[in-house]
């Protein structure tokens, strides 16, 4: 275990008076070139240009069934709901993410250890890594609310600390994802400019932002650039396939009002050699329930 660092020099500077991009200053795969594991080379590659990597089937189809049926536990379970680390729909009153599952749940703590997981987060990152964050979404039909366009890092970097773009997130179906129930988005080659938003951070800014994001929202000015550069990848498939993408890739997703579920478990594995320090752009860091905090524990 390792104990928090002090806070760096400022490499993204983020919510400020006005908006302000930033070239990328670390790299995206920190692996050597030809180091061993389970993406291939040229998936890399495509990862490194692209930002993010979709794999077809992660887990399997029993597998799904027994995670599915955890994550339907949790959010039945009235002590979880009554839990802080649930945030509810504000209109339906339905839970809407579910943070932490790893530590809630040891079905869920074994799929953050499974090798076909964790070897790949290692493979990116070039280290053995802990968890920054860990959540299931639950995005049930007929108007689940989305989630905005926003570079996790820049969130990550402004309120949590976390220095470096050194982090990887996985998105793991877990019901099949249409081009119609509001799945993923993401501009591909975003994770090479940081956009850094205009405004400050308010105090416990967390409990508005996991629900309707303000603070940290880019400008439609600034997302029109990047879509016209970048343009826009949803994707679709069935439950156990998984997303990878980088912390800073420009992402989102729509309303579900279709009848038509659309729940994943969600996972960001950042590196032992980029723990979260004191934050950037926030008064206090985040709960660690929603941004890990020292000490950090390597996933074995």
């Amino acid at each position: 275990m390792t104990t928090a660092p002090e806070r760096t020099t400022d490499l993204y500077p983020t919510r400020g008076t006005s908006e302000v991009t930033t070239q990328r200053q670390d790299p995206v795969v920190w692996s050597d070139p030809g180091a061993p594991g389970p993406i291939d080379a040229a998936e890399l590659r495509d990862y490194e240009r692209d930002g993010f990597l979709a794999v077809d089937q992660l887990i399997t189809p029993d597998e799904v069934e027994v995670y599915r049926a955890e994550l339907d536990r949790l959010i039945a379970d009235p002590a979880v709901r009554a839990d802080e680390r649930s945030i509810i729909e504000p209109k339906s009153q339905k839970v809407r993410s579910v943070f932490e599952v790893h530590r809630l749940s040891e079905v869920f703590a074994g799929l953050v250890s499974d090798p076909r997981v964790v070897d790949r987060a290692r493979q990116i990152l070039g280290s053995d890594v802990y968890v920054h964050q860990s959540r299931i979404n639950v995005k049930p039909g007929f108007g689940a609310s989305g989630f905005y366009w926003h570079s996790d890092f820049e969130t990550w970097h402004a309120e949590d600390g976390l220095a470096n773009m050194r982090t990887v997130s996985v998105s793991i179906a877990l019901t099949e994802n249409y081009d119609t129930n509001g799945g993923l988005m993401i501009m591909p080659g975003s994770h090479r400019t940081f956009l850094g938003c205009a405004g400050e951070t308010p105090k416990d800014n967390y409990k508005q932002s996991l629900k309707m994001q303000d603070a940290g929202t880019p400008s439609d000015e600034a997302l029109t650039g990047f879509a016209e550069k970048h343009g826009i990848k949803l994707f679709t498939g069935p439950a156990g396939s998984a997303t990878w993408f980088d912390c800073n890739c420009m992402h989102g997703s729509g309303d579900n009002i279709t009848p038509f579920a659309r729940s994943n478990v969600f996972i960001v594995f950042n590196s032992m050699e980029n723990p979260a320090v004191e934050p950037f752009a926030a008064p206090v860091p985040r709960p660690s329930f929603i941004g890990a905090r020292a000490p950090f524990t390597p996933v074995k």
